[in-house]
């Protein structure tokens, strides 16, 4: 038999099970994430991954002791007009880019080249250096090697996980050795235990001015490459920021000046 008499603490257990709800789904509903300016311009710190080891971008220069090159410079120059510090992190390469990833760092600044399999993983400034994939050979070198084909059967040395280390495994019958930092590739090509290099054509003219190895400059192989500075993705008003930082760099022309200080030309441009 029914009773005419409503429950009275049902009311409050329901308002007190909605109230929860509410409570439980505001805690676990997502915080948006601030953009990478807004950090960073808290902070006034950007930290910046940087390889170290890969004159004239960015090496530790040994008069010093303090990190130097052309990556180094632009940092500065962009940090100067964002309003903050650079703080730099050396990382080896082949784990670079899983450093941003991580958050180790908030960019990297170290000659970074712009593919669409990284674009898929990261966002990038517009470029900052334009350069091109080159060999090296021993100064002695007799044979013909004008393209990469011409490797076939013979070894060649790579940096590891870099662009020419994809370029060069692309071409079958090249034995592809790769290395860690790019002057330990030219103390083996010069002491003949592989028969090339390949590598930036900026580093490489540098690296030729700077050594007393007995190496030269080869052919130019593949397309210009375009570098720019990497970030995660989500953060579009550092993008903007960053953006108009180099474009303002490019007006004024202090990007032209610091190319030309470390390569002689200006390499800011595509040619």
């Amino acid at each position: 038999m029914r009773t005419g008499f409503a429950n009275p603490t049902r009311p409050r257990r329901f308002l007190l099970a909605a109230a929860l709800g509410t409570c439980l789904l505001s805690t676990l509903a997502p915080v948006a994430a601030a953009d990478l300016l807004d950090t960073v311009k808290a902070s006034g710190r950007l930290r910046i991954g940087v390889e170290g080891s890969y004159p004239p971008f960015n090496f530790t220069d040994p008069k010093t002791g303090q990190l130097a090159g052309y990556d180094v410079d632009v940092a500065g120059l962009v940090c100067d007009r964002l309003g903050v510090t650079p703080e730099f992190v050396t990382t080896e390469w082949p784990a670079i880019l899983a450093g941003l990833g991580a958050g180790k760092y908030h960019v990297i600044i170290s000659q970074v080249s712009i593919t669409p399999g990284r674009r898929q993983a990261f966002d990038f400034s517009q470029p900052y250096t334009y350069s091109s994939p080159q060999l090296i050979v021993r100064k002695n070198e007799t044979a013909s090697i004008t393209r990469l084909e011409d490797l076939k059967g013979k070894t060649l040395g790579v940096g590891q996980a870099t662009v020419f280390e994809q370029q060069a495994r692309a071409v079958p019958g090249i034995e592809v050795r790769s290395y860690p930092a790019a002057l330990e590739t030219l103390q083996d090509l010069a002491f003949g235990r592989i028969d090339a290099a390949l590598n930036d054509s900026l580093m490489a003219a540098y690296l030729l001015r700077n050594s007393r190895l007995p190496v030269r400059a080869g052919a130019r192989v593949g397309a210009v490459e375009r570098m720019g500075i990497a970030f995660r993705k989500g953060n579009p008003k550092f993008r903007a920021a960053i953006d108009a930082a180099l474009a303002a760099a490019h007006a004024d022309g202090s990007l032209k000046r610091i190319a030309i200080k470390w390569f002689g030309i200006d390499a800011s441009r595509a040619p």
